[in-house]
């Protein structure tokens, strides 16, 4: 890997001439895994301002200091995508989470229902794994990790001007790109259930509201995480900006 194709997540506002504190984390990575050294440069994004070339001023065993030098990307914000999910055991979440990142999601948001396996949501790993898939695949927005909801409150308390597209085997369109299409362009929420489906109340009240639209991910059973992908590649592709 070169040196110039490092990326650290670091907070910002980010300014030529800034000086930045790795964190110990940080300078552990860029010292003693990664070898470099003083003058060598690393691109750095804060989530706001785009991506910037840095250099390494300062570096000794547990501390790194940066220098910010200039700007070569601007700030891309991509679609305007929530990705609502039922908790998985700790490996496949910290998985759907870093997919959810590289697919350009604008938040996470964590919601129980009646079939949900895991009861607790590590807010802090969940936003590690988002800044770390950041920092792998390129992408420069961090995806807002928000509280934990019941599906209940959270349709309570949803934004109609918003469209959940509700991944539903039981879909009355058996396409999902034709059922996809007939949504208009605007902001959009994915939801995918908990490995045993939501439960026949929740998916009536589901089926209920007219701001919900059903999508079915195909004949074939998946795992909460690969439908995941799925469903936000198919949302991306029609909706969002891979078209």
């Amino acid at each position: 890997m070169r040196e110039n194709s490092i990326r650290l997540f670091v907070e910002g506002p980010l300014k030529p001439g800034l000086d930045i504190d790795c964190t110990r984390v940080q300078a552990n990575y860029l010292v003693n895994v990664m070898r470099l050294q003083t003058g060598a440069e690393l691109l750095i994004f804060d989530g706001k301002m785009g991506e910037w070339r840095a250099q390494i001023t300062v570096q000794r065993r547990g501390q790194c200091l940066l220098n910010v030098l200039d700007q070569v990307r601007d700030q891309e914000d991509g679609p305007d995508i929530h990705y609502l999910f039922a908790p998985l055991k700790r490996a496949r979440l910290d998985y759907m989470v870093q997919k959810a990142t590289e697919l350009g999601v604008a938040a996470l948001v964590p919601v129980f229902t009646q079939h949900t396996s895991a009861q607790r949501v590590k807010l802090v790993r969940m936003r590690s794994n988002v800044i770390e898939a950041a920092e792998q695949c390129g992408v420069l927005r961090i995806p807002e990790v928000h509280e934990p909801v019941s599906l209940d409150r959270l349709l309570d308390e949803w934004d109609a001007t918003r469209r959940i597209i509700h991944c539903d085997e039981k879909a009355p369109i058996a396409s999902p790109l034709e059922a996809l299409r007939a949504i208009d362009p605007g902001p959009l929420a994915v939801l995918v259930g908990p490995e045993g489906g939501f439960e026949a109340r929740e998916q009536e009240r589901l089926h209920s509201l007219r701001f919900v639209t059903a999508i079915s991910l195909g004949p074939r059973v998946m795992r909460a995480d690969t439908a995941a992908v799925a469903a936000l590649a198919l949302v991306n592709a029609v909706l969002g900006d891979w078209q």
